[in-house]
């Protein structure tokens, strides 16, 4: 299985981006993704841009990632933290699958 995890780019050259995430920055193939600038979010997967993601959605992923984190350690009330927009959700099925 393969984890696409957000980067916000800090720098752009000719088919790759300078990206930064915490602490880490790692040079990005932007190939496959529209021209991005300083300050946009990418999903990349092995070092690939896969997507440009919103800052909302960036946030998303990244607590969902954190989330995976706290669930490998059994922390469970991080978990809720995490998915707070969830926990009291009633699960819906796709309007297709709905009577």
């Amino acid at each position: 299985m393969c984890i696409g995890y957000p980067l916000q780019v800090v720098e752009v050259e000719e088919e790759r981006a300078l990206c930064q995430r915490v602490d880490q920055n790692a040079w990005v193939d932007t190939r496959l993704v529209e021209a991005c600038q300083p300050g946009d979010w990418l999903l990349v997967f092995h070092g690939a841009a896969r997507e440009k993601l919103t800052p909302e959605r960036a946030s998303q992923v990244n607590q969902a990632l954190a989330a995976l984190v706290a669930a490998e350690q059994g922390d469970h009330q991080a978990i809720d933290e995490l998915f707070a927009d969830l926990v009291d959700r009633e699960p819906q099925l796709p309007p297709h699958l709905q009577q």
